[in-house]
C-alpha cells in the first residue's frame, strides 16, 4: 500500500499534530489493535519520512501526534546523513510513496555541542566531524543546530533529486522544553 498524500498535505498533518502534542499530556497517535492488524495485512504507507537525532527526548511519533504507519523514522545522533540514511529515504519515497522528508534537529543537541567544542573521539568523531563541517565556526547553539539541519537537507536534495521523483525536503527544529517544532 502506497501513501497518496502530497508533501503539502503531510506537512499540514505534522503541524496540526504538533499543536495537539503541545497542548496535551497524553500521546494521541493511533496505536490500536485495529491499526496494528491493518498495517500487518496491508503494509505501511507513511506520509512523511523523519530524519532525527537519536536523543531519547526526541520522539517523532509523539511530537507529531502520529500513530503506527504514519511516519518513517530514521534516527542517528546529530541527524547526519550517510548512505544508509539516503537508502532508507529512497526506499520510503520510491516504495512507500512518502512525498515529504523532514530533517528534525533539536535544541540542546549533545552531538552539535560536542562538534562546537571539539569534544568527541572514537566513532562519535565521524558524526561530530560531519556536524563541524556543516556549522563551521558557529558559536550560537541554536544557529549551529539550524545550520546542521539545513546541511542535511542539502545533502538529501543533492543525492536524491534525480533518483526519487517528486518529493519535498524541509528543515525543522524541535524545542525539547516547549515541545514546539519550528519549520525553517
Amino acid at each position: 500500500m502506497k501513501n497518496t498524500k502530497t508533501a503539502e498535505a503531510a506537512l499540514s498533518i505534522l503541524k496540526e499534530g504538533n499543536k495537539k502534542y503541545i497542548s496535551s499530556d497524553v500521546p494521541s497517535g493511533d496505536i490500536s489493535r485495529a491499526i496494528r492488524e491493518r498495517t500487518a495485512e496491508a503494509g505501511q504507507s507513511p506520509h512523511t519520512v523523519v530524519i532525527t537525532c537519536s536523543d531519547s527526548r526526541v520522539i517523532p511519533e509523539c511530537i507529531f501526534s502520529a500513530g503506527i504507519g504514519e511516519l518513517f523514522v530514521i534516527r542517528v545522533a546529530g541527524n547526519v546523513i550517510d548512505r544508509h540514511a539516503l537508502g532508507s529515504i529512497e526506499y520510503a519515497a520510491d516504495h512507500l510513496g512518502s512525498r515529504l522528508v523532514v530533517v528534525l534537529g533539536h535544541t540542546h543537541c549533545g552531538a552539535v555541542g560536542a562538534a562546537m567544542h571539539h569534544e568527541a573521539g572514537g566513532f562519535v568523531k565521524s558524526i561530530t566531524d560531519e556536524i563541524q563541517s556543516a556549522i563551521g565556526g558557529e558559536t550560537d547553539e541554536l544557529r549551529a543546530c539550524e545550520k546542521n539541519v539545513l546541511n542535511s537537507v542539502s545533502v538529501i536534495e543533492s543525492a536524491l533529486s534525480d533518483a526519487v521523483g517528486d518529493f519535498t525536503v524541509v528543515a525543522a527544529i524541535y524545542d525539547i522544553k516547549s515541545g514546539e517544532v519550528t519549520f525553517l
